[in-house]
């Protein structure tokens, strides 16, 4: 979920508990955690409002200091529906980091991601990509998106996408400009050709 990094802090220190979106169907399900610029949250509930069904206390849980000035940063579709999001943060270490940092890969574990690569490959409509954009990441860590799209000649959105799907895999990291192998990437590609 992304949130202004203004509220950042206050998702991390639990200040700010709530969120307003506008959307055409609901985009979390009460009872998941997602990834945010401040941590993991977990949703605890998504519930269809009316602007003048927010309160006060809407507004201070999601950072604001009236409902006006809530409904003054919303956005999202003209047609959508509005809808009260709660959520939680949780505690500890973002599993996809751990598993980033994971470079002890046995056979069994570099066959586990061959078959989530090859599942990539098959479901794309642009073909196989998975191996292009690791060698691309692992020639050029720290070369901007659109750069390296460039060179896979790819439109940097679809780009983008699949870099977080490796990244899930915990076999990219995201830095401030462009991506880099993680160790778990580097040490898979070592057992690769």
């Amino acid at each position: 979920m992304l949130f202004e990094r203004r509220l950042r802090d206050g998702i991390a220190d639990g200040t700010i508990t709530a969120t307003l979106r506008r959307w055409r169907r609901p985009q979390v399900v009460a009872g998941r955690t997602y990834r945010t610029g401040a941590g993991l949250v977990e949703v605890t509930a998504v519930d269809p409002v009316q602007p003048e069904e927010l309160t006060q206390a809407d507004a201070r849980a999601a950072g604001f200091g009236s409902v006006d000035e809530l409904l003054g940063h919303l956005h999202g579709p003209s047609d959508g529906h509005l809808y009260l999001l709660h959520f939680r943060r949780v505690a500890g270490p973002d599993p996809r980091e751990a598993l980033a940092a994971d470079d002890g890969l046995d056979d069994a574990g570099v066959a586990a991601i061959d078959l989530r690569l090859a599942r990539l490959d098959h479901a794309s409509t642009r073909g196989p990509w998975t191996a292009a954009a690791l060698r691309a990441i692992a020639d050029h860590p720290g070369v901007r998106a659109a750069d390296l799209a460039a060179t896979l000649g790819r439109d940097v959105p679809s780009f983008k996408a699949d870099v977080r799907k490796l990244k899930a895999l915990g076999l990219t990291e995201s830095l401030e400009v462009g991506y880099r192998l993680s160790p778990r990437g580097a040490a898979y590609l070592t057992h690769r050709p």
